[in-house]
């Protein structure tokens, strides 16, 4: 029996000075989502970002255009929801756990022409919506490449995001 122990505590010695979880590759680069800070980080500037698109006076409740100033003074009981859906998809884009599924699902699983085409969102409405994404990443202190990241992930959607807009 005592002959039986000495291995056994032996294996049990080695057994602890192993790592629990050994990542494959230690010098890998996090994914942005990692980088970002995780959901509550995320979900922290998509509530500042989302509170500011309402006051905003080029796509907030006095908008020029009738469909962002319709949403963002009639529509704000709907605001909790948007707020999660959008963490959900910032999620996701940025390498996250989480997995974004549309309400109005676009031509792509992160597709979100569908869901903005009724608001008929100018290219240029585009473009305040993605300075106002850059304040918030500030307010919550991101770093730059961090911030280019999320901005440049953002903006891969402009097409989409702008289809419903008709110029006239």
């Amino acid at each position: 029996m005592k002959q039986l122990m000495i291995p056994i505590v032996s294996l049990s010695m080695v057994a602890l000075a192993l790592p629990l979880h050994a990542d494959p590759d230690p010098k890998a680069e996090k994914s942005l989502y990692e980088r970002l800070g995780g959901v509550f980080a995320i979900a922290a500037v998509v509530d500042h970002f989302s509170d500011a698109l309402v006051q905003n006076p080029i796509v907030g409740s006095t908008s020029a255009n009738p469909a962002l100033r319709e949403w963002h003074t009639n529509n704000l009981g709907r605001l909790p929801g948007l707020k999660f859906m959008r963490t959900l998809w910032v999620s996701e884009v940025t390498g996250g756990p989480f997995e974004f599924s549309a309400t109005k699902p676009g031509a792509t699983h992160l597709g979100l022409e569908e869901a903005h085409r009724e608001l008929k969102i100018s290219p240029e409405e585009f473009d305040e919506v993605a300075a106002e994404l850059g304040r918030s990443l500030d307010f919550a202190k991101v770093p730059p490449r961090e911030k280019r990241e999320v901005l440049a992930a953002f903006a891969a959607h402009k097409e989409e995001v702008t289809a419903g807009y008709e110029t006239e």
